[in-house]
């Protein structure tokens, strides 16, 4: 029987995979709107912001369930994370908003070309650096280099040495273009114009080709950059029928986008995101930050963690049909 602090942080992961399906290809949008070229190019940003409009504020939900639930159930980790890697932290908060007021003021702005290009860059930009401080901030916490007091608290590392390295940039590399890569394929659905879904899917098939060369880089630098997540991914029982089945689902979404069967590639894509957290999480349990805090050692008592999972169940029957709602909405007719 799992504790419950397995089971917020079960849900945790949950809400870091939906906020990269969703919030993720969000900003991979922000990606290709950088890399916009050619003749097609007004196009390719209008289809962009099409696509993004209705939703691209609501799925931060994601990120803030995270958030919130790292501060209420396990408050140590939280304080770590906060201390250590305060910079990276920041610099995604700031991407995050500069991304979304670009954004705002790119549509209601004077628009003129020199206007609207002055806020496409800084959106574009913003969509860059955010994911990759995630993925930087991630690395970080599993790289083991961040030293912490279990018993006061008191984090010893500097505020550079954990994420400031090759491994957690990596891993922020390859969360950018995981979220290109989605953000590619769910853009093919976006619109009937052969032209403009040709051009996303040449991107998809580039983002993809950039998602093995990350994954494998990121294994290779994991051996030095995480030993404990090496070891998870390398030498567990389930290690090599996992890898088989992310290769195989990752093989088929490339073919998928070859022969452009967007609807098939719009399904594999997201479910190959999904098993890449997933592993993540897998290797990296039982810590949430390695190499001394774990899940148990960080947690809040039972008399808090009970009432914060009631809360979870009730808001997940609220916001789940919301989120359906919206999306039906939105994005049942396209084109």
């Amino acid at each position: 029987m799992f504790g419950l602090e397995i089971w917020i942080a079960g849900v945790m992961l949950i809400s870091l995979i939906l906020y990269m399906l969703t919030g993720g290809a969000d900003f991979g949008g922000g990606v290709w709107d950088l890399f916009a070229t050619g003749h097609r190019a007004k196009a390719q940003r209008n289809l962009i912001t099409n696509a993004l409009a209705p939703i691209w504020e609501a799925n931060h939900v994601w990120l803030i369930v995270i958030i919130v639930l790292l501060f209420v159930a396990f408050p140590v980790a939280f304080a770590t994370i906060g201390t250590a890697l305060h910079i990276p932290l920041t610099l995604m908060l700031i991407g995050i908003v500069l991304r979304g007021t670009a954004f705002v003021f790119r549509t209601y702005d004077d628009q003129s070309d020199k206007t609207h290009l002055r806020w496409s860059r800084v959106f574009a930009i913003a969509s860059v650096i955010t994911p990759i401080m995630l993925g930087v901030t991630l690395g970080a916490v599993a790289s083991g280099t961040i030293q912490v007091d279990v018993e006061t608290g008191t984090v010893d590392t500097d505020f550079f040495s954990s994420w400031f390295a090759l491994f957690p940039f990596a891993i922020g590399f390859f969360t950018l273009t995981l979220c290109a890569l989605l953000a590619a394929v769910y853009l093919t659905l976006e619109t009937k114009d052969s032209e403009l879904q040709e051009d996303f899917r040449v991107r998809a098939l580039i983002a993809a080709v950039s998602v093995g060369a990350m994954a494998g880089i990121s294994f290779v630098l994991s051996a030095k950059g995480a030993p404990s997540i090496r070891q998870g991914l390398g030498n567990s029982v389930w290690s090599i029928p996992f890898h088989l089945l992310t290769g195989a689902v990752a093989i088929c979404a490339i073919w998928a986008i070859w022969k452009r069967y967007f609807q098939l590639a719009r399904v594999l894509v997201p479910v190959q995101v999904v098993l890449i957290i997933f592993g993540w999480g897998l290797a990296q349990f039982p810590y949430l930050v390695a190499p001394n805090l774990t899940f148990s050692n960080t947690a809040a008592p039972d008399s808090v963690l009970r009432p914060v999972l009631i809360v979870i169940v009730i808001g997940g029957i609220l916001l789940v049909p919301a989120f359906w709602y919206l999306y039906a909405v939105f994005k049942g007719n396209r084109g």
